[in-house]
């Protein structure tokens, strides 16, 4: 047993992972210490308002580059690698002097129109949000491919200590929504800024690297069109359906609600960035890797879902349990019912933690595509389920209930079909 152990943890792909989540398991415990300081100075409505502007940014965010930061791991040849980089700056770039000007043209109407009036003089962070994340996906992208998973573990967790420990350092003198959002808005520039300064260049052959040729901007923005055409619409939609919940509840029930879901959603994050994202992270370079070798892919991906499930099982399942009593207890009284949400919450993010080898798998199966679909009808169906909650049974946990439900099957779902998709890529040879 022990040398299969040694054996197991001597494997470059659980080094990988274990590395990674060391680094985000210390910026966890970090955030974990912190909160129950965090919620007692600034309460459910100032998480409420954080959690809304975050929403809004976590929407636009992650196509601040149109998602072509995903394929620097794809190119074999590191020059091209070097010019989807250069492609998604340039974008980040023009994305965030449009929106700047958006909002300085039409700032009232869209204020009216979306009901911001809370988070209204925030909205002029959203354009150096979208320049921060466009630098911030360019350089993890870097890293994951020339695999410098250390260097993310460390800044993951001097970005987490210094972000939470400046929230109750100026929470002790001026507890507002206000520092939690900008505080916010400066965690993608602060975590950017330390992995460019921590990160080291690729060893690669340079005289084959010009033997291979240079390819043109234009050329390599036509070759990953796909990431602009599907992934960058679906990771919109993706973002959208997940800040409904707190988007909606404003509307709905009030900022209150809001924070409530906030913090639920926070803690069940935990397990997914501590494991999940890291998996995530060391599995797509894997993945396609293994592609470019005719490995098995689907026996990759079952593996690896499988080997999730086994791990998440036990920490979403206390939620399910005790989450009422453990919110009271870890962050006060007034924050049980963030613990009555948080145990529908976690039948959704249970199953969206064991799906990361999918996802992570699509591009590499050429189905960015279906998945575009897919998340199509995954935000029709968690707006249904919402409205339903609220217009029917009037009650907010009714409607997270069935928010949390509804995403849980659809996540198992996106699983099953993955798994029929690589089947077939395995079978049929698709290059």
């Amino acid at each position: 047993m022990k040398r299969k152990i040694e054996a197991l943890i001597k494997k470059p792909f659980v080094r990988n992972v274990f590395i990674m989540a060391s680094g985000t398991a210390a910026a966890q415990a970090v955030t974990m210490a912190f909160s129950p300081f965090i919620t007692r100075l600034y309460g459910p409505e100032a998480f409420g308002l954080m959690g809304v502007f975050v929403a809004i940014v976590g929407i636009i965010a992650p196509i601040a580059a149109l998602t072509y930061p995903i394929a620097i791991v794809l190119p074999k040849h590191d020059s091209d690698a070097k010019g989807i980089i250069r492609l998604s700056l340039y974008i980040s770039s023009g994305i965030a002097v449009l929106t700047a000007f958006i909002l300085f043209v039409f700032n009232k109407s869209i204020v009216q129109l979306f009901q911001l009036g809370a988070v209204a003089p925030f909205l002029f962070l959203i354009p150096v949000v979208i320049v921060f994340s466009g630098f911030l996906q360019v350089i993890e992208q870097w890293l994951i491919r020339t695999k410098q998973f250390g260097i993310t573990a460390k800044v993951t967790f001097l970005q987490a200590l210094f972000i939470q420990g400046s929230k109750v350092g100026i929470g002790f003198f001026h507890p507002v929504a206000a520092v939690l959002i900008i505080l916010s808005a400066a965690g993608n520039g602060l975590k950017a800024f330390m992995l460019m300064l921590f990160a080291k260049g690729s060893d690669y052959n340079e005289t084959a690297e010009i033997e291979a040729g240079q390819t043109s901007i234009k050329d390599i923005a036509k070759k990953h069109k796909d990431f602009p055409l599907y992934r960058a619409p679906e990771v919109f939609l993706n973002t959208t359906s997940q800040s409904l919940p707190i988007l909606l509840l404003t509307s709905f029930f009030g900022p209150a609600s809001a924070g409530f879901y906030s913090i639920g959603k926070t803690v069940l994050s935990i397990p997914i960035q501590l494991i999940g994202k890291s998996v995530g992270n060391v599995f797509y370079p894997r993945i396609s890797e293994a592609a470019n070798k005719g490995e098995n892919l689907t026996h990759l991906i079952k593996k690896a879902t499988l080997a999730l499930g086994a791990v998440g099982v036990i920490p979403f399942g206390i939620i399910v349990i005790f989450g009422p009593w453990l919110f009271s207890f870890v962050f006060g009284a007034e924050w049980i019912t963030a613990g009555e949400y948080a145990r529908w919450i976690a039948l959704w993010t249970f199953f969206g933690f064991i799906n990361r080898p999918s996802v992570v798998s699509l591009p590499v199966l050429a189905a960015q595509a279906f998945q575009l679909y897919f998340t199509i009808f995954m935000l029709v169906t968690r707006v249904a389920a919402l409205a339903i909650g609220y217009y029917v049974f009037l009650s907010d946990v009714i409607a997270i209930a069935f928010f949390g439900v509804s995403g849980a099957i659809l996540n198992i779902s996106l699983i099953l079909i993955t798994l029929r998709i690589s089947k077939n890529y395995d079978e049929n040879g698709w290059r």
